[in-house]
């Protein structure tokens, strides 16, 4: 299964920001979205969830419309992390984790043993069951993010969408997210994230797409999009590459 964008144009009613924009994401499969600031990212990723309609084209997945199903259709195929979150209500953790399992029952339902089990799992899954009973008013961050993520998890998706996932996490974090990233593909699931760092989409994603200004730069294959004649186009600024022969590594440093 597939989720893809054909000949999109992304935008708002008094805005159009990108336009021509053709984006595919298989099962099993893990795509970085890079862009500098405004250029789109979030916008695209909006329209590829159906938070937002496209002015033009079609979001499809499995070859059928998303527009013609239903919010909780979408919801057991589709997870989204957003990149900042505000808590208004001291819920427990673990409740809020629980409320990524109403995509699989009633939104005033009571939730069931199953779905206990599966919001336990998914808060072990990224070591914050120790959390559980805390109110998620009062957890960082960084916490917080952990939790979107079990949440989304708890879903049980075929696709998890990220907007920049390891933004506000301690250097601990990121790595334990960036693991769990190359995990979800491993187990099937289809991951889109965005971030600002080329080194990140070098070491996470199969393929990368540069978007800047809402048009498509470049996309492919990592090992061959991500260069630094790309990365100056993309970011309109110089970089720097410095590559380790002892084990083909390469990393890119702002020039």
């Amino acid at each position: 299964m597939t989720l893809e964008g054909r000949a999109l144009a992304i935008g708002y009613r008094d805005r159009l920001v990108g336009e021509g924009l053709d984006v595919g994401l298989a099962e099993g499969e893990v795509l970085a979205l890079l862009g500098p600031n405004g250029g789109g990212k979030t916008t695209l990723l909006k329209t590829l969830l159906g938070l937002l309609p496209p002015r033009a084209g079609e979001v499809r997945f499995g070859g059928r419309s998303l527009a013609s199903r239903s919010i909780r259709e979408r919801a057991r195929l589709l997870a989204y992390v957003p990149q900042s979150h505000v808590a208004t209500f001291a819920f427990p953790v673990e409740t809020v984790v629980l409320m990524g399992r109403t995509a699989h029952g009633g939104l005033f339902s009571r939730p069931s043993a199953k779905d206990r089990d599966v919001a336990v799992w998914a808060l072990e899954r990224f070591g914050i069951a120790h959390l559980a009973e805390r109110p998620y008013t009062m957890i960082s961050g960084g916490e917080r993010q952990l939790v979107l993520l079990a949440r989304a998890l708890a879903q049980e998706p075929r696709f998890i969408v990220l907007d920049e996932p390891t933004a506000s996490l301690d250097f601990g974090n990121q790595g334990k997210v960036m693991r769990e990233i190359r995990a979800l593909a491993t187990s099937g699931h289809g991951v889109l994230f965005t971030t600002h760092d080329p080194n990140q989409a070098l070491r996470l994603a199969d393929r990368a797409f540069l978007l800047r200004a809402g048009t498509r730069v470049t996309d492919g294959p990592v090992s061959t999009v991500l260069t630094q004649q790309n990365l100056e186009a993309l970011y309109g600024a110089p970089v720097q590459v410095l590559s380790d022969s002892r084990n083909g590594h390469t990393a890119f440093l702002p020039g």
